[in-house]
């Protein structure tokens, strides 16, 4: 049974930095793409940063690229988004997802979810 948890959101303030995590059980992170991805209220979900099976590789929302930076340890099965310079408009829930395929995670049709973890920033 694959279930993936997340940690380390909370609430700071405009500028500050949050570094979250996601652990993965029930698979071998080494042979699954995975993303964060975030939804805020009466929007849809969307993609924050992806990374390829290997770490190697990453892509990033425009509104992030610069201030997030998606990491990955396959030894301790474990995903990261280290978050710097927060604005306002990065308050969401974060969701950590995993595929088999890039595509799904670009598209949002990720394999397997975990349940979230907020994130709010105040002004």
């Amino acid at each position: 049974q694959v279930q993936l948890v997340e940690s380390g959101g909370g609430s700071v303030q405009a500028g500050g930095s949050l570094r979250l995590s996601c652990a993965a059980s029930g698979l071998t992170n080494s042979n699954y793409h995975m993303g964060w991805f975030r939804q805020a209220p009466g929007k849809e979900r969307e993609m924050v940063a992806i990374i390829n099976t290997g770490g190697a590789l990453t892509q990033y929302a425009g509104s992030v690229k610069g201030r997030f930076t998606i990491s990955r340890d396959n030894a301790k099965n474990t995903l990261y988004l280290q978050m710097n310079s927060l604005k306002p408009e990065d308050a969401a829930m974060y969701y950590c997802a995993a595929a088999q395929a890039a595509w799904q995670l670009a598209t949002a049709k990720a394999d397997y979810w975990g349940q979230g973890t907020q994130v709010t920033v105040s002004s």
